[in-house]
Parts: C-alpha cells; structure tokens; sequence
C-alpha cells in the first residue's frame, strides 16, 4: 500500500505543472450501479483464466485515459492517478470505471467478474467529465502516460485529427508503448463513417466491436479496424463500487485488447511495440466481414503461440569473435621431418619388394632341383622342309 501511495503522489506531483482550464461546476451524478454482476459471454468466450498460469501481466503498466476511475471499487486498485480536467480524481461518468474493470478487475470468489490481467500496475488519467472531451487535453494525457513510462495506453475516446494529438502518439510510439484505441462508432443516420482518432492513426492498435458469435457490431465504425474486441452486451465495475450491464460501444471493446496487449508484454518482455500488435493481429479468430481486421482477439493464442518469424527476429545475438590468444596459430611445416619419413617410406616399400621376390623364386628353385630351365623340344615339320 505505501508503494502504491508513492506512486500515485509521484503521478499527481508530475501533472500539477499542467495549466488550469476553465471549468463549469460539475455535475456528478452517474448512473446508478447495480450490487449484483453476472457472467458475460465475453468473459466466456476470451476465457483469460486459462492464459492466468503463464501470466496475468505482473511488471506492465497499463494507462486508461478517461473519465477517472472509482478507486474504491473493491475490484480496482490504482498505483497512480491524475486529473487533468482541474476538478476532482472522481469518475463522474462510470465510462472510465468500466474500462479499467475490463483491463484490470481483480478476481474475487463471491463475484463472477474479472478483468483480463488482474496482474497490472493501473494508472488512472483523468482527460474529461464526459465520454469525449478536449482533444489538446487528450493529447497532453498521452504525453503524460508516456512519461510515466507506461508500457499500454487505452484510449476508449473518439477524436478529430489535430496536430498536437498526432505529435502526441509519435511521441508515445517512440517510447515503445502500445496504443490501443476505440475505432469508433458511427454516429451518421445515413450510416456512412469517418476515421476516428487516435484509432486511425499509423501505429495505432484500432479496435472494432464484436457480438458474441464474433461478427462486426452494427453501430461499430468500419474504419481503420485492427482486431475485434467483445463490445456489446458488456458487462463491467462501475463507479458507485458496484457494477453495470448492457454495455456497448467500441470503447468497452479496446480494453479487452488492451488487457491481452499487457498479457502478451508480460510474457513476452524482449517484443517491441510493433511486434505486440503484430502478434495480437496474427492471433486473431480471423476476419469475418468488413470492418473486422484480423477478427476477435484471443488471449490465449496471443500468449502461447509460435510464431516463426518472431523466433527469428528475437533469436540471441551472434556471439563476438573468439580473442587471438584463444586461437591456436598454425606450426610451421618441419622440412626435415618430411625428408626422413620419406626416405623411411621409400625403404620399406624396396624391402617389401625384395620380400616379395624371394616369397616367388624361392619354390621354384626348389621345384627344378636349382637347375637352369631347359628349351622345349619342337614338334612338327620344319620351315622349309614339304615333300618334293
């Protein structure tokens, strides 16, 4: 607990420099949490329980840039916050309470909920009072994650491109962290969409809604779409220490895959940002339409599977060169040595050529007694000699 209060005084004495805004009396009055949560099929088909042997992401940091987070949720526990609106660390929404629930709820035997990874250190930023908020004030929330060395951000917030958000995420991404982002949701009656940001930036792991059989949610923004996270029929902790269904939207989906971006780090702490996206996408259930990305993330392919082209590109680096002084140098040949061995290997080869003479004439010797061969005698007529 002492660590903790650290942290979140560190946090809070880092963000006291950022300017005061101008602000309306706010009105906190949430919706009303229920005391009562039950199962969610999204709890069910992702199934993290099965990743929790190998990780629950123990040394991740994760950032949930929103509305506050209700730290007295029993099922929440902050290592940091701040508050960047000048008002209060409260969540007077719920929105943001709900999708730090999703990344990060803690486990308990009495209650059937639980976030993907219970095992992160959570931050809390504080960019609004709403569901949307100032876009300079997003990007400087960003900014502020980032120097809190976070190693995942989740941005359950829609915006306009602006300069400043853009320079923002840069910034972010050359610290190595990976930024996951709610796609969107289209808001046009004629159905059409624009890009959301900062989903559709590059380097941006954009999420989409899914419904339970996997499919593209009606009301999720086609745009820019990475994977498919659980966004519809959502339940989650709410702000008031209890909890709240029906949920939807791509904003509650981005924390489930922000939650298996900090499972995937926390197995796999040599992988870049790149390389985590790369492996949550690659992972996937498959696409199954437009707008779908790579389909509906899955936790535990993301943590157990072999991926070929990783292994290479994490293989251990070529040991340096062997010092000269380890290396034996070569002896310079003996001309002399050479000379003897030949002539040594000349005479053996003249002595076995006498051995083998004397194993041949020897038994013929014997076999004539020692005497010289003698002429066979000629048979026949002799040249010249026919009858007259």
């Amino acid at each position: 607990m002492i660590g903790r209060a650290l942290v979140a005084s560190v946090l809070a004495l880092h963000l006291s420099a950022a300017p005061a805004l101008a602000q309306a009396p706010v009105k906190c009055n949430p919706k009303r949490a229920s005391p009562a949560i039950a199962e969610s099929w999204a709890q069910r088909r992702l199934n993290v329980q099965r990743v929790w042997p190998l990780t629950m992401g123990q040394g991740v940091t994760v950032a949930v840039i929103d509305s506050g987070v209700d730290e007295t949720h029993p099922q929440i526990h902050l290592a940091g916050k701040a508050d960047l609106t000048n008002t209060t660390y409260r969540d007077c929404v719920g929105h943001g309470t709900a999708v730090a629930g999703i990344i990060a709820g803690q486990p308990r035997s009495d209650v059937p909920f639980y976030g993907v990874a219970p095992g992160v250190r959570l931050l809390s930023i504080k960019q609004s009072n709403d569901t949307s908020g100032d876009v300079s004030v997003l990007a400087k929330a960003i900014r502020a994650a980032a120097d809190e060395n976070a190693d995942v951000i989740n941005v359950s917030i829609e915006a306009q491109d602006q300069p400043d958000l853009k320079a923002a995420v840069n910034y972010a991404l050359g610290r190595d962290i990976v930024i996951v982002a709610a796609a969107g949701n289209q808001q046009k009656d004629d159905g059409s969409s624009s890009p959301s940001y900062p989903a559709a930036y590059d380097g941006v792991l954009a999420v989409g809604s899914a419904t339970p059989d996997g499919g593209r949610s009606t009301f999720s923004n086609p745009n820019a779409v990475a994977v498919l996270g659980p966004g519809q029929d959502i339940s989650s902790t709410w702000t008031g220490k209890g909890y709240q269904s029906k949920l939807e939207g791509t904003s509650y989906a981005a924390p489930y895959v922000a939650g298996v971006a900090a499972l995937v780090r926390a197995r796999f702490p040599n992988l870049d940002q790149v390389r985590v996206r790369r492996r949550i996408m690659l992972t996937a259930d498959g696409a199954s339409g437009k707008g779908t990305g790579a389909g509906m993330v899955n936790p535990f392919l993301a943590v157990t599977m072999l991926l070929p082209s990783e292994q290479v590109a994490v293989a251990a680096p070529v040991p340096p060169p062997l010092p000269a002084s380890a290396i034996r140098k070569a002896v310079p040949p003996d001309s002399r040595s050479m000379e003897v061995a030949t002539a040594v290997a000349a005479g053996g080869l003249s002595l076995t050529a006498v051995v083998m003479a004397f194993w041949m004439i020897v038994p013929m010797g014997r076999k004539r007694g020692w005497r010289p061969g003698s002429r066979p005698a000629q048979t026949g007529a002799t040249r010249g000699s026919g009858a007259n």
